[in-house]
């Protein structure tokens, strides 16, 4: 799927919820297309799938992070709206990896990069990136790789 199938099918959906007067989907999804159009105003260029990718991810990632400090504080109806808007940037993202798949691609990345110890684990991690991108949470690949390279 090409970044312009994305922002295309993103426009579509759009269209098809203000049709269909679904006022939540419809708000979620004008920030997915407004935090998409800021990064291609911000970068000066029209993005690319992984591009589009990294924007949803980090839009993800802020809301699992919300969700996490809304329950603490006790705060249902926000955890609610988070996760409403979270399942719509899901529909977006790719299939999230497995634990088995994410070790092997973790294997075959250390192997690819001959990595050693700790000292290598950047190389691993820019080889995995470009793999793994909107498909697992990095922070926890991160910590897999350096749990497999100390």
């Amino acid at each position: 799927m090409s970044a312009t199938s994305l922002k295309e099918r993103l426009t579509g959906d759009i269209k098809a919820a203000m049709k269909g007067g679904d006022k939540a989907r419809l708000g979620t999804l004008r920030m997915m297309h407004a935090a998409i159009r800021q990064r291609e105003i911000d970068d000066q260029t029209e993005l690319g799938d992984d591009q589009v990718l990294e924007v949803l991810d980090r839009m993800a990632k802020r809301h699992r992070e919300s969700i996490a400090q809304y329950s603490q504080a006790d705060r249902t109806d926000l955890v609610e709206q988070e996760e409403s808007e979270l399942a719509v940037i899901a529909e977006y993202l790719p299939e999230p990896l497995s634990d088995a798949d994410l070790d092997h691609m973790i294997d075959e990345a250390v192997a690819e990069t001959g990595a050693a110890s700790i000292k290598d684990m950047g190389r691993v991690m820019a080889e995995l990136k470009p793999r793994v991108q909107g498909r697992a949470d990095m922070s926890a690949v991160s910590a897999r790789v350096k749990a497999r390279l100390g």
